[in-house]
């Protein structure tokens, strides 16, 4: 590609330790930028563009009906970028500074409601004692009580799960690690997916760190999680979304409309931010509406 893209890409993997998806989004974007830079000016280098071609390509996105949300995505990739060009000295002046982004529209995250997620666990059918069955009703009840992220659940380990103290131990984002308290309700359950787990292990000969197993015994990939959720929340669910993150914001809502602190839900999730926890304020608003309308004589 050329130099200035071959060490900005090692310095987000290397320096920042951004996850492997989030390089790849921020990878995709670049080569993007690249090719119009070529094709359109014939220039080879970021350093060489100007704040003017940086906008005429934001423009030309726009003429193409990009959503505005991935434009923006976009633009955060071009201000890592050419900061990182300032430090190195490639660039004399920041030409991102003159490039505003478009306005997007603020979407509060879809969530499953209380009622529906209890009558999922109600309504399932019941858990056999077969290590399938046992895992997958585990994995949905776990993002729901712990708001894990994908990768996190993917990547714990039977050690971080601290039955003794009540906790488990999440690796996240750049390798932020943090604790998840858990009930005594919720232990005794993960001690019933040991066992199943333990014997499922010793009938297929294989040895696993990871706390959650695929069928070979192996780590699972997240394409099988994905499944197994959908699966699950389709029974309760007609929203589009259907995935693992849809737990994580159910969890959040739940936890905000029982009062518990921002602050709190925030250490919880792993948010680097408050600013991104407070998004769920917003459902709570709109629970709290709801309460209003029904209980207030006058509303």
């Amino acid at each position: 590609m050329n130099n200035e893209y071959d060490t900005f890409i090692s310095y987000l993997q290397h320096e920042k330790r951004y996850s492997a998806h989030t390089i790849l989004a921020y990878d995709t974007d670049l080569k993007q930028f690249l090719d119009f830079l070529q094709a359109q000016y014939q220039l080879n280098l970021p350093s060489e563009a100007t704040h003017f071609i940086i906008r005429s390509w934001i423009v030309s996105l726009m003429e193409n009906k990009l959503d505005p949300r991935s434009v923006n995505r976009k633009i955060t990739t071009l201000r890592t970028l050419y900061r990182y060009l300032v430090r190195q000295g490639s660039v004399q002046k920041n030409p991102m500074l003159k490039v505003q982004a478009p306005k997007t529209k603020k979407k509060l995250p879809e969530y499953v409601d209380e009622e529906k997620m209890e009558r999922l666990f109600e309504t399932s059918p019941e858990v056999k004692n077969d290590f399938e069955s046992v895992r997958n009703y585990l994995m949905v009840d776990f993002f729901y009580r712990t708001g894990v992220r994908l990768s996190e659940l993917i990547g714990l380990k039977i050690t971080d799960v601290n039955l003794f103290s009540l906790t488990i131990t999440v690796l996240g984002k750049r390798n932020k690690v943090r604790q998840i308290p858990i009930t005594n309700s919720f232990k005794t359950i993960l001690q019933n997916y040991l066992s199943v787990r333990t014997q499922f292990l010793n009938e297929v000969g294989v040895e696993s760190a990871h706390f959650f197993v695929g069928n070979t015994g192996n780590k699972m990939y997240p394409g099988f999680v994905y499944r197994v959720v959908k699966s699950s929340i389709s029974q309760v669910s007609t929203g589009k979304k259907k995935g693992p993150h849809i737990l994580r914001h159910s969890f959040a809502t739940a936890m905000l409309n029982h009062g518990a602190d921002i602050n709190a839900i925030k250490e919880i999730l792993g948010h680097s931010s408050l600013a991104a926890t407070q998004v769920y304020t917003h459902n709570s608003i709109e629970k709290l509406k709801e309460v209003y309308k029904q209980a207030f004589p006058k509303a």
